[in-house]
């Protein structure tokens, strides 16, 4: 429901976001998660995994850890309206080669990690 109305509120210019936070219980496939969903897995109240579908046109399932032990590993924050914040960026090693944060639900593109081929978001 939350959701409806954040979407809602978006279509209203109210709110702006390119990612709202879900969750799962395991890693979804790629085609399980929809353009604008970061899916954080969680056990419990343990967050394991981050997913989310590459913004850059790729196709490619970008996959954070979130495990405070592991290395690299990343930390995801939510507002009210279950936009996230993720910190640090995330830069593709592929052929993609996206460099971004996501501050507030919204993609801000590192200098030169905007692929070429990317139309304004």
């Amino acid at each position: 429901m939350k959701h409806m109305i954040t979407r809602l509120f978006r279509r209203l210019h109210l709110l702006r976001f390119d990612f709202l936070t879900t969750r799962a219980p395991k890693i979804p496939d790629r085609s399980m998660i929809a353009p604008e969903e970061l899916t954080v897995v969680e056990n419990g109240d343990i967050k394991k995994w981050a997913c989310l579908n590459c913004p850059g046109g790729c196709g490619e399932l970008i996959t954070l850890s979130l495990n405070p032990n592991q290395r690299p590993r990343w930390r995801i924050t939510e507002d009210f309206w279950s936009r996230p914040t993720v910190h640090p960026s995330i830069h593709q090693k592929n052929a993609c080669g996206c460099h971004f944060w996501i501050k507030k639900g919204e993609i801000n593109w590192c200098r030169g990690g905007r692929p070429s081929n990317l139309g304004q978001r």
